[in-house]
């Protein structure tokens, strides 16, 4: 008896960096691993192998904890008198990986989350 091939099988290759990106979607906006893998078209093992393998290579933290998420403070009235322009401060992070980063307060948070990303993977 001879079957029918009803579609290709299609294997993608997934860089180390675009492997991350996905596995860091997982808790976002309360994200599940289910929905993540759905969103990629992948199985929920794939996370889970993925997240292992990282881990491996010292890539994923468990720990990775570093998400910085927007804050509104809705309506907030004007204070009476505008406080003085403060000056940046330096201020200490100390990582999941036991490593300290130091930075200064007036940093941009997209390149801090980069910072802090590139500093975990070292």
């Amino acid at each position: 008896m001879f079957g029918e091939v009803l579609g290709v099988e299609r294997r993608r290759r997934w860089s180390d960096d675009e492997k991350l990106e996905i596995l860091l979607e997982v808790g976002v906006g309360g994200a599940s691993v289910t929905q993540v893998s759905q969103r990629h078209e992948l199985t929920r093992s794939q996370i889970y192998g993925w997240r292992r393998d990282l881990k491996k290579k010292g890539v994923w933290s468990p720990d990775r904890g570093a998400v910085f998420l927007p804050v509104d403070f809705g309506a907030m009235s004007e204070p009476a008198q505008s406080p003085a322009p403060s000056r940046p401060v330096v201020v200490e992070l100390r990582l999941a990986n036991g490593r300290c980063l130091r930075f200064d307060s007036g940093m941009d948070g997209e390149a801090l989350t980069r910072l802090v990303r590139a500093v975990e993977a070292a």
